[in-house]
C-alpha cells in the first residue's frame, strides 16, 4: 500500500470493535460533503520555491503564502475549515495553536495521538466551536515535522459584537514573528535525525509578517525587505504578537515607544502591566496595548518611521531583525520622515538587554477569575525530567522516553497508529495503566503515554537535567525550552533555577495570581552544569476536565524531530469515546473515507451537532423525570 512507503507506520492486525464499556453505541450515518457543503475557510498547503528574505527556498507555503491568511473565527460558533494536502511526497496534519478545547474528536491535528495524517493529494475538514471565553490571539499550523515553520498562519478569535470590550481601541494590527532557514524542511530533519548528527544551523534571519533582510547572500532583491506597518497619529492600537518560531526566544522592542500594556496572553485577557519590550517564546501569543504618538510629539522627532527590533535570545547566534512602525503622513510633516524598507540600519536602534529569565513570571494577573486550584487542591505531581542525550544520535528525551510521531530512530518510541484511533478500535487494550503509571514518574512503561482521571487536578513539573554525552563534548548542556499544552489551559505557577522544590514554588506563588496559558518557558539559566544535574524547572497545575488524547511538548521544532514530546490520555474509554457519537469508521484508518480527494467526497461527521442533540435529549429527559417525581409527591 502506498501509505506504507510514506510514513512506515503498519497497522495494528487488531479487530476493529467500537463498544463502550458501559452504553451500547448508537450508529449514526456521516455526512457527505460535497459540492453542496461550503467550509468556512479553506487552506491548501504546498510546497514550492519561494521567494523571501532576499533567498529562493523550497518552501511549505499556506495558500501560497507566507504567513498564511489571517483567519477570523467567531466566538461561539461552530466553523469547518477545509485543509488541502496539495503535497506529492508529504503528510500533513493542522493544528489550531491553543484552541485544542474547540477541536472535535480527530481534529486536533495531532499525527499518530489524535488523528491519522492526511495522506498527499487528499484533505481533510476540520470541525472547531469556539466555547465562551475564547475569544483572543491564536494560529494555526502543520504539526508534521519541520513543515511548521512555514506552514502557519494568524489565527484571531473575534468577540461577539454585542461585547463590551475590556480594552476597546481604535485599531488592531498582527505581528506574526517566524523566522528563515537556509535548509529545506526535509534537509533539516534528515539532518536532526543522521549519525553523525548535522544541525539545522541557526535562523538567518526573523520574518515579521513574511518579511525580513535575511544574513544569506541576495538572490532575489524584490523579496529582501522590511514589513511596514501603518498606524494614525493619536490613536490605541492593540497589537497581537503571535510566536511562530521554529527554534528562537526572540526579544521585541518599538523605537522610541517605550511603553506597551499586556493585556492578553495565550488567548485570555490580563490585568494591564506595562513592559518596555517583550521576550516570546515559540507558540506563545501576546496582546498589547500601544498609544501611538500624537501629531506634535512626531514634529518634535521630525520623523514618521520607527524600527520594530527583533533579537535571539539563549542562542548562539546574533542576528537582528526589524520592522518599520510607519505613521501616515497626517500632520503634515515634511522633509524627508521616512526610513530604507530595503536596507537595515547601520546601528542597533534599540538597545535590548539580555535574557530576563523568569520574564513576566508571578506579575501577570488575570482580569476575570479563573478558579486557580491551591496547593491543597493538588491530587498530585508529575515530574518531567528533560534532557538532551548524546550517543551515536541526538535526541531529546522525557523520564527517558524520546516520542516521534514518524520514522522513530533505534532507541525511540513512535506508535503504529494514533492512540485515539487504537482506543476506538479496540477500546481498554490500548488504554494506558493508571496504576502502573502512578509508580513510574507518571508515565505508563507499556503505552509510553501519561493517563490522568477526569477531576484529577495534577502538578506537572518540567525539570530539566544536564545533558548525558558520550564523549563528554558536551555534557551538562542546558536549553531554553517553550512547552505547550495541548486540551484544557494549564494554570502557569512559575519556575526558577536549580532543582524544584515544592516550598521554594509555593513561597514564591504567595501572593499572586497564576494566569492561564498554553505555552511557557522552561530557561535554562545557564548555559552548562555537570552532566545529569537537574537545573531549571517550570510548573503548572491543570484541572483535568477534558477527555481525550493529548500532547504536551516542547515547541522547538528541532527538540520535537529530536524526540521532546509527551502524550497523555484524559479520561477511561466512556470518557474518551462518547458511547453515543455517531459511526467513526472512516476516522480509523489511514486513507480513510474521512479524507477526500480528487474522486470522491469526504464522509465527514458532524460531532457538535451529535453532541447539541445529545444536549437536548438529556435535558428533555431531566424535565420529564422532574415532572414524574412532582406528580408521584403529588
Amino acid at each position: 500500500m502506498r501509505w506504507l512507503t510514506l510514513i512506515s507506520y503498519g497497522l495494528l492486525s487488531f479487530i476493529s470493535t467500537v463498544a463502550s464499556a458501559k452504553t451500547a453505541w448508537t450508529p449514526r450515518v456521516p455526512r457527505v460533503h460535497d459540492d453542496t457543503f461550503t467550509p468556512t475557510h479553506v487552506l491548501r498547503i504546498s510546497r514550492k520555491e519561494f521567494c523571501v528574505g532576499g533567498i529562493i527556498r523550497y518552501t511549505t507555503l499556506v495558500n501560497d503564502s507566507l504567513p498564511g491568511p489571517e483567519l477570523h473565527l467567531p466566538e461561539g460558533q461552530v466553523v469547518w475549515i477545509r485543509v488541502y494536502n496539495d503535497m506529492h511526497d508529504a503528510n500533513l496534519t493542522m493544528h489550531w495553536h491553543g484552541l485544542a478545547q474547540a477541536a472535535a474528536p480527530f481534529s486536533d491535528g495531532t499525527p499518530m495521538a489524535s488523528q491519522w495524517p492526511i495522506p498527499p493529494q487528499y484533505y481533510f475538514d476540520y470541525e472547531l466551536r469556539m466555547p465562551k471565553g475564547t475569544a483572543g490571539t491564536y494560529y494555526y499550523h502543520s504539526h508534521v515535522d519541520f513543515q511548521t515553520s512555514t506552514a502557519n498562519g494568524p489565527l484571531i478569535v473575534d468577540d461577539p459584537p454585542d461585547r463590551r470590550l475590556p480594552y476597546p481601541v481604535d485599531g488592531d494590527r498582527v505581528i506574526h514573528i517566524s523566522e528563515l532557514f537556509y535548509e529545506t524542511d526535509s534537509e533539516v530533519v534528515a539532518g536532526l535525525r543522521a549519525a553523525p548528527f548535522r544541525w539545522s544551523g541557526e535562523a538567518g534571519g526573523f520574518l515579521i509578517n513574511g518579511d525580513t533582510i535575511s544574513v544569506y547572500r541576495v538572490v532575489d532583491p524584490g523579496s529582501s525587505k522590511l514589513t511596514v506597518i501603518e498606524i494614525d497619529p493619536g490613536k490605541w492600537y492593540r497589537f497581537r504578537f503571535i510566536g511562530a518560531m521554529a527554534l528562537s526566544y526572540v526579544a521585541i522592542a518599538f523605537e522610541d515607544h517605550p511603553d506597551l500594556e499586556v493585556i492578553e496572553v495565550d488567548g485570555g485577557y490580563t490585568k494591564p502591566y506595562s513592559t518596555p519590550l517583550l521576550q516570546i517564546g515559540s507558540g506563545q501569543r501576546f496582546s498589547a496595548l500601544f498609544k501611538a504618538k500624537t501629531c506634535d510629539e512626531l514634529r518634535r522627532t521630525g520623523m514618521l518611521d520607527y524600527y520594530i527590533q527583533v533579537e535571539p535570545r539563549d542562542r548562539p547566534s546574533n542576528v537582528v531583525s526589524y520592522a518599520v512602525l510607519r505613521y501616515r503622513n497626517t500632520c503634515g510633516i515634511g522633509g524627508n520622515p521616512y526610513v530604507s524598507t530595503t536596507a537595515v540600519p547601520s546601528k542597533r536602534p534599540i538597545n535590548l538587554p539580555p535574557t530576563i529569565d523568569g520574564f513576566l513570571d508571578y506579575r501577570l494577573e488575570p482580569l476575570f477569575p479563573n478558579n486557580f486550584p491551591t496547593a491543597d487542591q493538588v491530587t498530585r505531581r508529575v515530574m518531567v525530567y528533560a534532557q538532551q542525550q548524546v550517543d551515536s544520535y541526538v535526541l531529546w528525551t522525557d523520564n527517558d522516553v524520546s516520542w516521534v510521531d514518524a520514522h522513530p530512530l533505534p532507541m525511540q518510541t513512535s506508535p503504529t497508529e494514533p492512540y485515539l484511533v487504537a482506543l476506538y478500535k479496540n477500546a481498554s487494550q490500548y488504554l494506558p495503566n493508571y496504576e502502573a503509571s502512578i509508580a513510574n514518574h507518571g508515565i505508563d512503561p507499556r503505552t509510553k503515554t501519561y493517563p490522568a482521571k477526569i477531576g484529577e487536578v495534577i502538578e506537572i513539573v518540567f525539570q530539566q537535567v544536564g545533558s548525558r554525552n558520550v564523549d563528554k563534548w558536551w555534557a551538562g548542556g542546558l536549553d531554553t525550552h517553550p512547552w505547550h499544552a495541548h486540551g484544557s489551559h494549564i494554570y502557569d505557577i512559575g519556575g526558577g533555577p536549580g532543582v524544584f522544590h515544592p516550598d521554594i514554588a509555593e513561597r514564591q506563588l504567595k501572593g499572586t495570581h497564576p494566569i492561564r496559558r498554553d505555552t511557557s518557558m522552561l530557561f535554562r539559566y545557564t548555559k552548562r552544569v555537570q552532566e545529569n544535574q537537574p537545573w531549571g524547572w517550570r510548573a503548572w497545575r491543570l484541572r483535568v476536565e477534558d477527555a481525550g488524547v493529548w500532547m504536551i511538548h516542547c515547541h522547538t521544532l528541532q527538540h520535537m524531530v529530536m524526540g521532546m514530546q509527551t502524550v497523555w490520555v484524559f479520561g477511561d474509554v466512556e470518557d474518551i469515546m462518547k458511547a453515543r457519537y455517531p459511526d467513526v469508521s472512516g476516522y480509523l484508518e489511514y486513507e480513510g473515507s474521512v479524507n477526500g480527494n480528487a474522486t470522491h467526497a469526504p464522509e465527514v461527521v458532524h460531532f457538535f451537532e451529535w453532541e447539541d442533540e445529545e444536549d437536548d435529549e438529556e435535558e428533555a429527559e431531566a424535565e420529564a423525570e422532574a415532572e414524574a417525581e412532582a406528580e408521584d409527591a403529588a
